[in-house]
């Protein structure tokens, strides 16, 4: 289809709708229309950029990326062997003391040079995501407010949360304790496909604030985004040995990382967590694991149904829901339901999908074939097992091989597999619910615990039910943003969603070990002063009773 012959933006005419029942019709959602003279992938990805990128990468072999808007190459790029992921963490580690002894003040004012360079050249890296990932450009700028708002966060703060903690001693004045943060050494990240620039250097800026070296391997389809953020680090002052990337497929370049590092950060599916998990396992190394999730919205019969059903536009689709913490189930109070699915449907059916590398378009394509074909084999799986299609439900590649339409399921029930399963697309599947401890139960019924969403007009009694969900994220009132883009508080899964967190002090903490330093002064812990042993051992005895007395922690 031309944009000639797309519907305006926001209409929504029925009779446009030759959908042919198998996904393959251009539906109803209108297409955004590319402004005139819009840049293109020959204009951005030039060979010039793409050897500029990739010239430090460890690859004695040849791969390639694409772009979703279109399935055609991107660029050709080095393939890494395991010998070659052996060798980026060699130099990573020759790098990685130096960059350890460096002041950590001035390990931060990189960060926070690189926060002003990601704000000032944000276009470079927005036509990056977006033709990488097929995002639309405003759910690309989300990522770069993510890594802005990381990078001041650490900035500021680093000092703080590696600064060493004076503890009272065993024996108070007797014994001084200071605990101090060392570095783990080299951390190996391997990052996701579906936000390359956030889940990849955004969760590497505490790695290397905190003294340690980093061996990344993202995606290889979205690699040129992460490569593009390595230069600009490098620009703002990290010696570019000590951020070692690597490419590759997943099954022979994942377990050749944590073969290697001395700490692992994942970000991925369950499944392959736990293959992460026990290799790290095997080695003693800690692992920090960020997995998938099936997250629900709850709205109460108090919420406000407009505000709620704007709301669950951003909180189903943007990234075309390719977001670990994107909902997937709708539970709404039966009174305003239908009211609710109504207002949201009409949002939905709005919603302008788009490949240009501008802002316009509501949501952008899936990543390639297999989320795809997971995704339409959840919706006509449903369809076909007694579900009410409410909105979309078709593959649209009038506008791009791999675009689906914003889908909206009604009447889902446990055995079709999205009742249960990580879709990881643009499909929500509402229930109905009467009485909120039912809807609490119904919520937490699943392996996952990533995150939730609660929406009322009552805030204490948000945070009241918000308090009952099993989800390491609860957002009262907004789809998921406002618990991640808080980078003082920790963010990660409870259940099968993952260990550790990112963000807060957990966030940099787990890049660096614990270590105890006690200086023992005047006596030993030991008899003395001519005390025998049954002396020395009433004279503790005493000494704690006092301790205990006096409060002493």
């Amino acid at each position: 289809m031309t944009d000639s012959q797309a519907p305006a933006p926001g209409t929504n005419d029925s009779s446009n709708d030759t959908s042919d029942g198998a996904g393959n019709g251009k539906g109803t959602n209108p297409i955004a229309p590319a402004p005139a003279g819009a840049r293109t992938a020959v204009d951005v990805v030039t060979p010039e950029l793409v050897a500029q990128l990739t010239r430090d990468v460890v690859g004695s072999g040849r791969t390639a990326n694409h772009t979703p808007f279109t399935g055609e190459k991107l660029a050709d790029l080095p393939e890494s062997t395991p010998e070659d992921v052996a060798l980026a963490f060699e130099r990573a580690r020759a790098a990685q003391a130096a960059w350890a002894a460096t002041p950590v003040r001035r390990r931060a004012a990189v960060l926070l040079r690189f926060h002003d360079l990601v704000l000032q050249r944000q276009a470079e890296v927005l036509d990056l995501i977006q033709l990488e990932t097929g995002k639309a450009r405003l759910h690309a700028h989300e990522e770069v407010q993510a890594v802005a708002v990381a990078a001041r966060h650490y900035g500021r703060k680093a000092p703080s949360y590696l600064s060493s903690k004076r503890h009272t001693g065993v024996v108070p004045t007797l014994t001084k304790v200071v605990e101090n943060r060392v570095p783990r050494g080299v951390i190996g990240q391997i990052a996701p496909w579906n936000y390359p620039l956030e889940l990849s250097v955004g969760d590497a800026l505490p790695a290397f604030v905190s003294g340690n070296a980093v061996v990344m391997k993202p995606d290889t389809e979205t690699c040129l985004t992460a490569l593009w953020a390595r230069d600009l680090l490098i620009e703002a002052g990290l010696p570019a040995e000590v951020f070692q990337v690597v490419l590759g497929e997943g099954p022979v370049v994942g377990p050749e990382v944590v073969k290697h590092a001395d700490y692992v950060s994942f970000t991925g599916s369950t499944r392959t967590g736990r293959e992460v998990a026990q290799g790290a396992a095997a080695r003693l190394v800690g692992v920090s694991l960020e997995l998938g999730g099936k997250n629900a919205m709850l709205v109460l019969q108090d919420a406000d149904v407009d505000k709620a059903a704007a709301g669950a536009v951003r909180a189903c689709f943007s990234s075309a829901g390719q977001l670990c913490i994107s909902i997937e189930r709708l539970y709404v109070h039966e009174s305003i339901a239908d009211e609710f699915v109504a207002r949201f449907a009409a949002r939905t059916r709005a919603m302008r999908l788009g490949t240009s590398l501008a802002y316009g378009a509501d949501m952008g394509s899936l990543v390639g074939e297999r989320q795809l074909e997971t995704v339409t084999r959840h919706v006509e799986e449903a369809v076909s097992k007694g579900a009410t299609l409410v909105a979309g439900g078709v593959a649209r590649p009038d506008i791009g091989p791999y675009f689906f339409e914003p889908t909206i399921l009604d009447g889902v029930e446990a055995p079709m597999s999205v009742c249960n399963e990580e879709t990881f697309g643009p499909v929500v599947s509402v229930y109905r619910f009467t009485d909120e401890d039912e809807v609490v139960e119904r919520a937490n019924a699943t392996a996952y615990g990533l995150n939730s969403s609660v929406w009322t007009k009552d805030g204490r009694r948000g945070r009241a039910v918000a308090a009952r969900l099993r989800t390491g994220t609860v957002n009262v009132n907004e789809g998921y943003a406002p618990a991640y883009g808080s980078v003082q508080s920790p963010m990660g899964g409870m259940k099968d969603s993952g260990l550790g967190r990112r963000h807060g002090s957990e966030g940099i903490l787990k890049y660096t070990e614990a270590q105890t330093v006690a200086q023992q002064r005047l006596m030993p812990l030991a008899p003395s002063f001519g005390m025998d042993d049954e002396k020395y051992a009433a004279f503790m005895s005493t000494s704690l009773r006092v301790m205990k007395a006096f409060r002493l922690r």
